[in-house]
């Protein structure tokens, strides 16, 4: 009995975790203090959450900080010790610019300084350790906001404890895509990790390349609407309030009913001129974030998929990157069934359905191109190319030739519709200024009439 109680007194006591509202410590069985170390993450919201975590070393606190981020659903920025050093991290973390910076990690720049250093004949491990290494060394304040700065040396100990690279990757999805996992853990059981890394880096190019060209189509347009805006709004609040002073001692001169509304929005937004200016700016900066918003993306795609010349080219840009997706997951060694799984979010919830009823087509031993093309998820051109590679065995070069052919179709569409739209919005400008003027100058004309 005396060994047994022996034994209980020296069993480790696991690490517990407290709410910030808790200010008691805990000592293991040993009598060994507990240091105590904060967390600091951001939720949904952006907003900067702490948590108090008890931990015997950094690392063990490092470990506990993973689970307890992933059981409250925030994205880890820091952990450190309680004290002075904490409170001053927390408030430098208040700074908006700060949650912008830290909310980025650039995948592609890791995978091209990774395959770069494994071409070099690093091996993996000592290729994380050298872009560890080379993040240390030349840190700065915005390199110390990003998430590398604890995704590396995350990996890094996960690969010495035993893990496999993929299943280190797959420890952080907010940094690393299912895509990105599923194509090295089939490198891993292929050999080919550098194959991989320049097929991944290969799709993102193709992908980025046609995201690139929508923005730089849309770039101009946009320019075109602040530009028209800011315009109305020096008409509105500096000549509305001057002609409306002109017109205040033309008593016999009766003023139009539209020429009375704009003078007197024009007064209001003269006299509250700071107001207005926030008000304007607030609604530049809600018309830029809300697209942003996944929720009000799909509002607007449901809504522009029922006009039929738009909603069928965002289907076929869907299904285009669905295809490249496809492709490479396949050319990368993941089997059909997986590959099709992983890329179900990339599709609308509509075609979502339509691919999980092919998958169970495919399972029973239809072919990949009919049971694709009963589902509508398949073009014509696409269609029979993935016949020709059912044919001849090559299932993912035809998909990422589908993928290719109707990516130039969309790089067309869209420069034709950017050319159509500038001009459109040129025209609704000049109507629009030309509208202010003429409601500002119609009670001259109608004076000049009557002395006439």
């Amino acid at each position: 009995m005396a060994r047994t109680s022996n034994r209980r007194a020296k069993t480790k006591t696991p690490i517990s975790i407290i709410e910030p509202t808790a200010r008691h410590a805990l000592t293991t069985g040993r009598s060994r203090l507990v240091n105590k170390f904060v967390l600091l993450g951001l939720n949904a919201r952006g907003e900067l959450q702490q948590f108090d975590l008890l931990a015997g070393e950094l690392e063990d606190a490092q470990q506990e900080a993973v689970r307890r981020a992933r059981q409250a659903g925030v994205q880890m920025v820091e952990v450190c010790a309680a004290g002075a050093g904490g409170v001053r991290l927390s408030r430098r973390h208040f700074s908006l610019a700060g949650l912008f910076r830290r909310s980025r990690f650039d995948l592609s720049l890791f995978v091209y300084e990774l395959l770069a250093l494994l071409r070099a004949g690093l091996a993996l491990t000592e290729a994380l350790e050298t872009l560890d290494e080379r993040w240390r060394h030349n840190r700065s304040r915005a390199a110390a906001e990003e998430k590398s700065h604890y995704v590396l040396p995350e990996l890094i100990r996960l690969m010495q404890q035993g893990k496999s690279f993929s299943t280190a990757l797959a420890a952080h999805p907010d940094c690393f895509s299912r895509l990105f996992v599923a194509m090295v853990a089939a490198s891993e059981q292929t050999g080919g990790m550098t194959q991989a890394l320049e097929r991944y880096l290969d799709y993102h190019g193709q992908v980025s390349l046609v995201r690139q060209k929508m923005i730089s189509a849309s770039l101009y347009p946009v320019m075109l609407l602040v530009t028209g805006t800011a315009v109305a709004f020096f008409l509105v609040w500096f000549l509305a309030p001057r002609f409306g002073h002109v017109y205040e001692g033309m008593t016999h001169t009766e003023l139009p009913l539209l020429s009375q509304w704009l003078i007197s929005f024009g007064l209001f937004v003269n006299d509250h001129t700071v107001a207005s200016l926030v008000c304007l700016a607030v609604t530049l900066s809600a018309a830029v974030a809300l697209p942003m918003r996944p929720a009000v993306q799909q509002r607007c795609l449901a809504l522009l998929g029922r006009i039929a010349w738009i909603g069928g080219m965002l289907k076929l840009m869907q299904l285009a990157r669905f295809y490249r997706s496809l492709g490479m997951l396949l050319q990368g060694g993941v089997a059909l069934l997986p590959s099709l799984e992983m890329t179900r979010d990339l599709l609308p919830p509509l075609l979502q359905a339509g691919l999980t009823r092919s998958m169970l087509g495919i399972a029973q031993g239809q072919k990949m191109s009919g049971s694709l093309q009963q589902e509508g998820l398949m073009t014509s051109v696409a269609s029979r190319l993935l016949r020709a590679g059912e044919r001849n065995g090559q299932i993912a070069g035809m998909l990422e030739q589908a993928a290719l052919f109707h990516e130039r179709e969309i790089a067309q569409w869209v420069d034709r519709f950017a050319r159509l739209v500038e001009p459109v919005l040129m025209l609704a400008m000049g109507l629009g200024i030309g509208l202010i003027v003429i409601l500002l100058y119609l009670p001259v004309f109608d004076l000049a009439g009557s002395l006439q």
